[in-house]
């Protein structure tokens, strides 16, 4: 009869396999990114640092469908021009991912009081 001596190998790299998409699934929360990706440093949650604060942000695309797509465009490569000359420098830590939790995140900020 054949024995297969690898199944143990097998089941042991198709364990080791799994374990990078169970860390996947237990990603930063959102503000707790914004925190470690630096945008803190230039955004507030509220008013405008160099920045406009993120309550802002929200406030002017709340009625916008399209906005998160393009926040997160904005995250991932930069842009000057929306809020005057201040430019925003595009965040290549950030993944495509996580550029689009930012997003949805700063836009489900509530209006500055």
């Amino acid at each position: 009869m054949f024995k297969n001596t690898h199944a143990p190998f097998a089941i042991t790299v198709a364990l080791l396999l799994a374990i990078p998409s169970f860390g996947a699934a237990a990603q930063v929360a959102p503000a707790e990114l914004a925190q470690k990706s630096g945008c803190m440093a230039c955004h507030g949650l509220v008013h405008k640092q160099v920045g406009p604060g993120f309550a802002q942000i929200a406030e002017r695309y709340r009625k916008d469908s399209d906005a998160a797509e393009r926040l997160a465009g904005k995250i991932l490569n930069g842009s000057v021009g929306t809020w005057g000359r201040v430019i925003m420098p595009r965040q290549s830590q950030v993944s495509p991912a996580q550029a689009q939790a930012l997003a949805q995140w700063v836009l489900s900020q509530p209006s500055p009081r």
